[in-house]
């Protein structure tokens, strides 16, 4: 008996151990381009055209950084990059923090708010995730220079947030759907009202479903 317990274990404890071996091989092969780009940014360019690409550099610098920051030739300009981080960082902010806060709030009232065509709203939001980018292009672009924000900062902040709100409302919605309604009727009956049901008990609760979705629309923007 004991024996038999002794084998079960000793084959538990190989299975893990070629699980995390094999994770960890898939884990590397991912990162080495990774690896690649990080470590070659740190060589010079007499020293990249030796071709060694995974060799680590046999003298550090940080010059092709600088370069690209402040004097690299990007389209039509030689300013660097320093512009073009500092737009996306005012673009993607904005519309990842406001998409989905209004995503949470969406998906809360879809959930615990009902109310009559609820259904039909959401089926809507869906409807809309799933047009193709492109057959919206021009009635966007026509409706940001009737509302004078084209070629603007705001304006590409705008269309990324109409393009989020929708999957951000569907994720918060299958998020809260699972929520128990009891803690929101209890907290009704304490005397709480909407945004303080919503700032207390549902936000607070909402930390991985928040972090997937600001993941999502990071990357997506």
């Amino acid at each position: 008996m004991a024996s038999a317990v002794e084998t079960g274990a000793q084959s538990g404890r190989f299975w893990r151990v070629l699980i995390y071996v094999t994770l960890i091989v898939f884990a590397a092969f991912y990162l080495l381009p990774l690896f690649v780009m990080l470590v070659t940014s740190f060589k010079s360019l007499d020293e990249i055209r030796q071709g060694n690409m995974l060799a680590l550099p046999l003298q550090w610098t940080i010059e092709p950084w600088l370069s690209a920051w402040g004097s690299a030739c990007v389209g039509l300009t030689c300013e660097g990059i320093h512009g073009y981080v500092g737009n996306s960082i005012k673009m993607v902010i904005p519309s990842v923090l406001i998409s989905t806060l209004l995503g949470a709030l969406n998906g809360y009232v879809l959930t615990k708010w009902r109310f009559r065509g609820d259904t039909i709203v959401f089926g809507l939001l869906l409807f809309g995730c799933f047009i193709p980018f492109q057959m919206v292009l021009i009635p966007m672009a026509r409706m940001l220079g009737l509302m004078g924000l084209a070629g603007t900062v705001p304006g590409l902040v705008f269309v990324h947030l109409v393009y989020g709100i929708g999957f951000s409302t569907l994720y918060f919605r299958n998020y809260y759907q699972q929520f128990p309604t009891e803690l929101v009727r209890a907290a009704m009956i304490d005397g709480a009202g909407f945004f303080t049901i919503f700032r207390r008990i549902m936000l607070p609760s909402s930390g991985p479903i928040a972090v997937v979705c600001v993941i999502w629309q990071f990357t997506n923007i």
